[in-house]
């Protein structure tokens, strides 16, 4: 009885995020944008954006879909509102940041394009031209394989990733949170240009580290004459002669990384900023083998201490960021549209969003269909959500009314002049101003 009481209570909670986001956060087109959401839900295979209308959830015509993106109008915030009320009040929630690049090979009607490295298996450094999107995702716990996207902007011409980065988390934070934020990223983030906007903030950040970084202590107190010293003593990564005694030091044994080994610096910061002050742990995994593996190095802040086994803990959180970005650009389909404006590329990734999270709402109340040669899961993956999707259609309500026929078209105005769209110039940066928050730190 009490697992039939928590999936009812499960169905009610998605079926009210559908009501509210229908309601709330779809304002204009409204029809035609929920039911390409319903028709991502079915889990069928496309190979152009046109094709989703040939579902069964999808009740108007293939140009409806493109109507729905060119017309639809969005309310991301009371999407990133629901998001933040799934998660449990009173407790710490860790969410990773990082970008991702949707291609867009020769689209020249396409405003605030890079020529950004986008490696694959076969090339490490290949050039993709592309919008740069930067994602805030909650993670809801460690090993799974969700990742929830609370803000995905798109990166404009003048923009770095970092500077996008800090602007998302200010805009969550100035909202009243019932629970504490701890936000991860990885070496592309491990700067005082992230750090330090962030210091005075109630949260917790921990970002990776460069190998090669070279920090400095505190200088201590003033020696009364001359002018005050800014650094106190080198603390080089790849230099161990450097290295004063750690604050912190512990060892222990886990079930994935073999023998560990933690030690933490406090009162560290980079050259360029002295104001921004950080703690550094160095993590050894594999200590048993002959040859361990490659030390991680993390810059971790707080307005409170947090010990080092707990801040590692926080940052094994972020690994299921990378694989959501491949499930949503392969099997919800994200970057198959090839739309002529910029900004119906952010529409449709709204409706991208609602998805996926209409499928961790459901993760509980699906059947799991494994194939043939597939292991049954306890906690299903997204893609196994997916699969399985199709079977709660019955209990939800379609929202939607049946369209209404309104004869044939008239088609384009005799007369009015046909304008070609604007084209814009791809942002080729060098690589020093795509990485200049490395190379200023």
């Amino acid at each position: 009885m009490e697992k039939q009481n928590s999936t009812k209570q499960q169905l009610n909670k998605l079926i009210e995020f559908r009501q509210v986001v229908y309601n709330q956060v779809l304002l204009k087109a409204k029809a035609g944008q929920q039911e390409l959401v319903a028709a991502l839900l079915e889990g069928e295979r496309i190979r152009s954006f046109p094709e989703l209308s040939l579902s069964t959830r999808f009740q108007r015509k293939w140009h409806s879909s493109y109507a729905a993106i060119d017309r639809g109008e969005q309310a991301p915030e009371i999407l990133r509102a629901l998001g933040k009320d799934q998660m449990a009040a009173n407790e710490t929630h860790v969410l990773a940041i990082d970008t991702t690049v949707w291609p867009h090979p020769q689209a020249h009607t396409l405003s605030d394009l890079f020529l950004e490295h986008s490696p694959t298996k076969g090339v490490r450094r290949a050039a993709v031209c592309g919008h740069i999107y930067s994602a805030m995702s909650w993670i809801p716990e460690v090993g799974s394989s969700w990742a929830l996207p609370l803000s995905n902007q798109r990166l404009r011409a003048n923009q770095t990733p970092i500077e996008v980065a800090v602007e998302q988390i200010t805009e969550l934070l100035v909202q009243e949170l019932a629970w504490f934020p701890v936000f991860v990223g990885d070496g592309h983030y491990g700067s005082h240009l992230f750090l330090g906007p962030l210091k005075d903030q109630d949260c917790a950040v921990v970002t990776k580290l460069a190998k090669n970084r070279v920090l400095y202590g505190d200088p201590g107190p003033y020696a009364g004459f001359g002018r005050p010293c800014k650094h106190g003593h080198r603390f080089a990564f790849q230099e161990p002669e450097t290295w004063d005694a750690p604050d912190e030091e512990c060892s222990f044994q886990d079930a994935h990384y073999g023998q560990v080994r933690l030690r933490r610096w406090d009162d560290l910061h980079a050259k360029k900023d002295a104001e921004t002050v950080f703690s550094v742990i160095l993590v050894e995994t594999h200590l048993q083998n002959d040859e361990p593996g490659d030390p991680l190095w993390l810059a971790f802040q707080a307005p409170v201490h947090y010990c080092a086994t707990q801040v590692w803990k926080w940052y094994q959180y972020r690994w299921p960021i990378e694989p959501s970005f491949r499930f949503r650009k392969q099997e919800l389909h994200w970057t198959t549209p090839r739309f002529l404006d910029s900004r119906r590329c952010d529409t449709w990734t709204l409706l991208v969003d609602i998805a996926f999270w209409n499928l961790f709402l459901a993760k509980d109340l699906v059947p799991d269909q494994p194939y043939p040669w597939q292991k049954k899961q306890v906690s299903r993956t997204p893609g196994r959500v997916l699969k399985a999707f199709k079977t709660l259609f019955a209990d939800l309500d379609p929202l939607t009314q049946l369209p209404k026929v309104r004869g044939k078209s008239p088609g384009w105005p005799k007369g009015k002049l046909r304008t070609r769209p604007q084209r814009f110039q791809v942002i080729a940066r060098t690589e020093k101003q795509r990485q200049s928050f490395l190379n200023r730190a």
